[in-house]
Formats: structure tokens, sequence, C-alpha cells
């Protein structure tokens, strides 16, 4: 395990680049957000341990951060001020674009996967914008009427978006339908909704639907997502039978800022909590006997360095199935190898 200290700010969110295996960016803000600054820093891993290549300041937080799918040096930002800034690691120390619609903050970027020509942006609003880096307007706006948290494209299909929200409901926009009332929106599954393989202890001090902070698609199930939030609860989802979760993957002491499918292992993910854990499960897909794993769920290793919030989690994209990277309010980023402690079977 290597660490980078953030000092006087606090991370939000880290992220590999796509193109470089010792690349990795962290967006921060002083005051862990509330008042003051933001950081951009673009780290090297080096034999010398983790390097800073390049920083970038802004007048307010950075809730998170997005790699270009298009260019190896740029990089968006989600900023508290509602801005979304696209920063050039050759050019200078100001960005080399900037977008003002949203009314709030905003919360996360993603860059397209499949059509990499497009990204999204998600606000406080209650909206998702879809973005080309060359022009100046948005290009789509879908309203979802409640705080969204998180919003991707699917790795799988250029023109499906998902999003989740404050409202607890997991949406999917489909940009090739008619832009009707549903404004492009096909399914709205309801989170809270009861697991189709009965959860122990599922229902026991249950307080209803909680917001929900962060979701990831599955890389190689293109109708599987997991979703998490505030009841502490990691849930996964088969859009082809969209009634309820498939599993419930329990353990985390309280809410679920960021969870992350394996770029590597289909039934692998990770997530971080204000726990100050990050946590290493299976959803039990790769189990013979179960089908599509439900009931098989569960934690197979946790990581327990970080002394305040985790608050984000990326896989390395190269090499071996076990490089990640994690940050917490502690003002620490660290990479390390799942493998080391995931417990033996």
């Amino acid at each position: 395990m290597i660490e980078f200290r953030t000092q006087g700010f606090n991370p939000y969110a880290t992220k590999y680049s796509p193109f470089f295996d010792s690349r990795l960016a962290v967006s921060a803000g002083a005051n862990f957000g509330l008042v003051g600054n933001g950081r951009l820093y673009i780290l090297n891993l080096t034999a010398n341990g983790i390097q800073v290549e390049k920083y970038f300041e802004t007048q307010d937080c950075l809730f998170d951060t997005a790699w270009s799918e298009q260019h190896e040096n740029q990089i968006l930002t989600a900023g508290g001020d509602g801005s979304i800034k696209l920063f050039d690691i050759g050019v200078g120390e100001f960005p080399v674009a900037g977008w003002q619609e949203h009314g709030r903050e905003v919360f996360s970027v993603h860059w397209g996967l499949v059509d990499k020509s497009r990204f999204l942006s998600n606000s406080w609003d209650g909206t998702v914008k879809i973005w080309a880096p060359e022009r100046k307007e948005s290009l789509m706006t879908l309203p979802v009427h409640s705080c969204v948290y998180s919003a991707q494209f699917s790795p799988h299909h250029p023109d499906i978006v998902t999003c989740v929200s404050r409202d607890s409901h997991l949406r999917v926009y489909d940009l090739r339908t008619k832009a009707s009332a549903q404004n492009h929106m096909t399914l709205a599954i309801p989170i809270h909704a009861p697991p189709k393989v009965p959860a122990p202890g599922y229902g026991q001090g249950s307080v209803g639907p909680t917001e929900c902070l962060t979701h990831d698609w599955n890389k190689y199930r293109d109708s599987v997502l997991a979703t998490a939030g505030v009841d502490s609860v990691i849930r996964t989802f088969d859009l082809r039978s969209p009634a309820g979760p498939v599993n419930l993957l329990t353990g985390h002491e309280y809410a679920v800022r960021k969870v992350s499918w394996s770029p590597h292992l289909s039934d692998v993910l990770l997530s971080a909590s204000y726990d100050m854990s990050c946590r290493v499960w299976t959803d039990g897909s790769n189990v013979e006997k179960g089908g599509n794993g439900a009931g098989f769920g569960r934690e197979i290793g946790r990581m327990d360095a970080h002394t305040e919030f985790a608050m984000g989690v990326d896989w390395c994209l190269f090499g071996a199935e076990g490089w990640c990277t994690t940050c917490a309010w502690d003002e620490r980023v660290l990479v390390w190898d799942v493998r080391e402690f995931m417990r033996p079977t």
C-alpha cells in the first residue's frame, strides 16, 4: 500500500487514467467542501512513491472528476459552484473549456465509454445534462425532479443513461426514444422494493426509502447495476426484471458513498463508506448453483486503513486484477492491492 497526502484538502473522488496505468487524478475541497477552494491533483505512481505531476486550483470544492476518453491529457471536474471545467495537463493552470448551466452543485461527471464524443453531468438541481466538449451549450437536459447524486452512460450502449437520486429511484433513459412526456425515461425502479430472494433480516428496522448516493454498471453483464446510499446497503439490479433488487449486500455500518464494479472480474465490486472502510464484495454470480447469483452475494474482504469518511474508489484498468485507489476525508489517497485483503474462500 502506498499513500499520498492532500494536505489541507479533503478528497471527494479519485480516478485512474484510461490511458496510463501510472497516472491518477484526485478532486478535493478545502474544509471538507463546506467553504473554500477546490483542487484537482494529477498524480504519478513512481518507483519513489506517488508524485504530483500537476495540480489545478478552483474557486469552489470539486466533487468529482472524469478523464476524457478522447484526449489523454484532458480531464473534467464537477464544481460546487455549479460549473463544469475541462483542464489540459499540458496547457497552463487555467481550464481550456467550461460550462455553467446547472443551478446547483454539480455532483458528478462521466465520459461516454462507447460514444466517446459526449459526456454528462448531474446536479443537485434535479437534472442530468448531456454535453459535447466542443459546444458551449448542452446537447440535452434530462429532468429528474429530485436531487441527482450519480449518473452514467452505459458501458455497453451509447444511448443508455442511468441515474440515482434523493427519491430512492434508479432511472433508465434511452436517448434514441422520442422526447415525450417521459423525457426519454424508460424505467424508474424503486430501489427499496423487496428483493427477489428474501434476504436474512430484510425489513427489520426498516426506515423506508432513503437517499441513493452512488451506482455503477457491471462491465461484463449489460443489464446489471449496483446501487448504494444512506441506508448502508448495496443492492444489485438486473434491468431485464426490474421489479426489485437481485441481491442485498449488507455489512457497512454507515452510508455507502461509492461503489465500483471490477473491470476484470464480473462478480466483484468495491465500496467506500462513511464507516471509514472500503470493502470487497461478490454478487454471487460465479456460483454454479443459483443462476443470476440471487442470495449468494457476500463480503469477501475489507480495508480499514482510512481514518475518516471514505469517499472515492476506482480500479486500475491495467495489469493484474486487484489494484485500486481510494480516498477519504483524512487527506489521504491510497493505492493498494485488493487481493491482499480478501479472505480465503
